[in-house]
């Protein structure tokens, strides 16, 4: 298994434990470049999440999605082995946004 790959697996886990909604869209052929890996939703919000390896860098497609995904009101993020935490503090962020009646 790649590392990036484990960075992904990492990832998926803590989606699910959560309860939210995620998969890995296509990239390729008829789907479009620069598609962050993981495309999430939980409690109402939408996000997305770059997965790399290492000191892995991000594309400027895949910074041109992030920034466009940001501009619209979702979450963005780039993750790695050693940053992975803010997966949980995204799920915490929009935990509280609820609790808070923000999102509702």
């Amino acid at each position: 298994m790649t590392p990036e790959k484990k960075v992904k697996n990492a990832v998926v886990a803590m989606l699910k434990k959560a309860g939210a909604y995620c998969f890995y869209p296509v990239a390729g052929g008829f789907g479009s470049s620069g598609i962050p890996d993981i495309i999430a939703c939980y409690k109402g919000r939408f996000f997305a999440i770059e997965c790399k390896a290492g000191k892995g860098k991000t594309t400027a497609l895949q910074d041109k999605s992030i920034a466009q995904i940001k501009d619209a009101g979702g979450l963005a993020i780039v993750v790695n082995e050693e940053n992975l935490i803010e997966v949980q503090e995204i799920l915490d962020y929009i935990t509280q946004e609820n609790l808070n009646g923000i999102n509702n």
